[in-house]
């Protein structure tokens, strides 16, 4: 047979050319030709038919799949690759896939068609169940991301029924649709614990470990050995106090404090010693190198390590001994630092605070034992913070909600978090504490640098801060985002001109977003937003593997042992990374869901909000009463037809000229909440003056 690369043919016809129908079979041949379509070698046709493919390069990236079924390949220079849905072929979101490039659009943006899978993102998915004809059960996933129903062979349902909310494996993809088997059953869809189990398995968190990690947990004394305290700076009579929301078990932080007889203060910055328990290559390690983190939903939390570590033997609890890894600086009445030491240490923790009991003593309402050292405490943090903002820290002070629920976990009310000084006060030793860490390590020979874990933060996108400049305009605020050569200061004015105005939130969700992502590695590319040229996290190895990591890199060094792999070091920090953005969007999923859950029963019932984003198909609202966010569909703008234009974060009527932007006062009715889809959809019912 002749190949001719422009020709089509099919199985039939290869076979029938070669002989091969007899030699393999017919059943044989066609899996042999997907299999060569699959790799890319051949192109899938209609009716049965193939082409080869041209050897030209096949561009490699992960696959971004939208809520629309369309998909970008994501490339580290150039242009995203566009998919249409239609030739995504067998491939999901976040699968790495090769692709050709097929045309350019009107844009210039080029266009492609998946030619084949390198590697899966993820085989297990969250999904209800449902039958179609009799006997006959399908999987429907949660991610909209997901655009294709799974057949789940009978003997495959593990007990499984119609309208269950389960987890899914896939085991091929032989047909028009993929095969899975059900793992485990969640629960019923729509039940409290069903949905919030849904969302960890969803985002790849388990909230169970496994056996031979928790028997390893539980084999790990809870007494201090003697000799081990030895080895250590003994802090046990120093008065060392902990301050933490009033629900937390998992205490990672203590401070100590004392008068020297100089005069001068000495601040310890005490850190659960984790390293001390959780040895490289175990089974407790390699499950808290897999989670990365701990996971915070609206009722509940998915720790990193096993309760036995995370609210046991490892958290600081009031009353008992503990090991600590200790930052401890001698500093004076300025908060200028002195002297620091750092090392392992062995703590006694005198006092448990809530955020609430710490801010009434400091304040004065109540006057506890320990009120003039958390006004001590609260003195030298305020220095600390003045400093830091001088030398370009950046103060975002972002609204965060909590979900008061009922005894089914339905939430009754929704109310915005309070930020007290006591949680700066907290905020400014820990930041302390990790850049002096990070200096440590850095500075420990300069040439070459020890390798090391650091926490960076590049500086924001230029195109972006422009973009900010001219929005923040049409309020009345001038600035000079995009021609300053220290961006923290003309933008710490514009957060500070903003303080309780009605676009303040806005404002704050905009410079957020123009941000550059913070992230982890081991080059020392210093962290922007805070303005520090050395940082890393190490104040919260409970619940971040990063901050272990940092805690064995110290030890060996303080040891004399230089003998880290930047190579396997910079692979961690990017697992860890992209767990914490994992987790990041679970804690927002589950938000949203509880936010849904909260409205589903208001349908009809209005509310002022503040436009929160603009984009093509609508404006999203946020109320001002709950902070819930949903979306008001350009199609249901029926007084005119509206158009989008970007750059002002706005739609514009096409006979009227009215506007709708980001930062504007709106009246909406709640029009429809679908806890299925986690969406809720508005409807405007006016705009207010500014």
């Amino acid at each position: 047979m002749k190949a001719n690369r422009n020709h089509s043919f099919t199985s039939k016809q290869v076979g029938t050319a070669t002989g091969l129908w007899s030699e393999v079979g017919v059943s044989k041949l066609r899996s042999l030709m997907q299999r060569l379509a699959d790799s890319g070698k051949l192109e899938p046709l209609d009716k049965g038919k193939y082409r080869y493919l041209k050897h030209e390069k096949l561009i490699v990236g992960q696959l971004e799949v939208t809520r629309k079924g369309s998909g970008y390949i994501l490339q580290d220079v150039g242009d995203d690759i566009y998919v249409r849905p239609q030739e995504l072929g067998k491939a999901l979101n976040g699968d790495i896939v090769k692709a050709r490039i097929i045309k350019k659009r009107k844009s210039g943006q080029p266009e492609g068609k998946i030619a084949d899978i390198v590697q899966r993102n993820k085989t297990e998915f969250v999904g209800t169940v449902e039958e179609g004809l009799p006997g006959t059960y399908f999987f429907l996933p949660d991610d909209p991301r997901i655009s294709t129903d799974f057949y789940i062979p009978g003997k495959q349902l593990n007990g499984a029924k119609d309208g269950q909310k389960v987890l899914l494996r896939m085991t091929n993809w032989k047909r028009k649709s993929p095969e899975g088997e059900v793992l485990e059953v969640l629960g019923d869809a729509g039940e409290h614990n069903t949905e919030m189990h849904a969302i960890l398995f969803q985002y790849g968190f388990n909230p169970a470990f496994p056996p031979e990690v928790e028997k390893e947990a539980r084999n790990i004394p809870e007494q201090l050995l003697d000799r081990e305290i030895k080895r250590r700076r003994d802090m046990r009579n120093t008065v060392t106090l902990t301050i933490d929301p009033a629900d937390a078990k998992d205490f990672d932080d203590a401070l100590s404090f004392q008068v020297l007889e100089n005069g001068h203060f000495e601040v310890g910055v005490h850190i659960a010693d984790v390293s001390y328990y959780v040895r490289p290559d175990t089974y407790l390690d390699r499950e808290a190198f897999k989670r990365a983190t701990s996971v915070y939903l609206v009722d509940r939390t998915v720790p990193m390590l096993p309760e036995k570590l995370s609210n046991g033997v490892c958290s600081l609890r009031p009353h008992e001994d503990k090991f600590t890894y200790s930052a401890i600086f001698e500093m004076d009445a300025q908060a200028k630092i002195l002297k620091q030491w750092i090392g392992r240490t062995v703590i006694h923790s005198d006092h448990r605070f809530s955020y609430e009991e710490a801010q009434e003593n400091i304040v004065g309402t109540q006057n506890g034992p320990y009120a003039e050292i958390l006004k001590q405490l609260n003195a030298l943090a305020l220095k600390l913070r003045e400093k830091r903002m001088k030398q370009g820290s950046i103060e975002f002070d972002t609204e965060e909600v909590r979900f008061v629920l009922d005894e089914n976990g339905k939430p009754v009310s929704v109310k915005r978090k309070e930020r007290f000084d006591a949680h700066k006060l907290i905020e400014d030793f820990m930041l302390l504490a990790n850049r002096k860490v990070a200096a440590y390590i850095a500075k420990l020979f300069d040439n070459p640098p020890l390798p090391g874990i650091y926490r960076v933060h590049d500086r924001p996108n230029t195109e972006k801060l422009g973009v900010l400049q001219n929005f923040v305009k049409q309020f009345g605020y001038e600035s000079n985002l995009a021609e300053a050569r220290n961006v923290s200061q003309p933008l710490n004015e514009l957060l500070k001109e903003v303080q309780g105005k009605p676009e303040q939130n806005v404002i704050e969700t905009l410079a957020v977003r123009s941000m550059a992502k913070a992230e982890y590695t081991t080059q020392n590319l210093g962290h922007f937003g805070l303005g520090f040229e050395f940082y890393t996290h190490f104040t919260s190895p409970i619940r971040r593997y990063p901050d272990l990591l940092i805690h064995r890199i110290l030890y060996k060094y303080q040891n004399k042992e230089y003998n880290e792999n930047p190579v396997v070091l910079e692979e961690q920090c990017k697992h860890c990374s992209k767990r914490e953005r994992t987790a990041a969007e679970a804690e927002r999923a589950s938000i949203k869901y509880k936010q849904v859950e909260f409205l589903e029963d208001k349908v009809g019932k209005e509310y002022d909000g503040i436009i929160s984003g603009v984009i093509e198909s609508g404006l999203f609202v946020e109320l001002e009463e709950n902070l819930c966010e949903g979306m008001v569909h350009i199609k249901s703008l029926e007084d005119d037809y509206y158009s989008y234009e970007a750059d002002m974060y706005q739609l514009v009527g096409y006979d009227t000229g009215t506007t709708y932007r980001i930062g504007d006062k709106v009246r909406v009715e709640i029009a429809g909440a679908d806890l299925k889809r986690r969406t809720i959809d508005m409807k405007m019912v006016g705009k207010k003056e500014r």
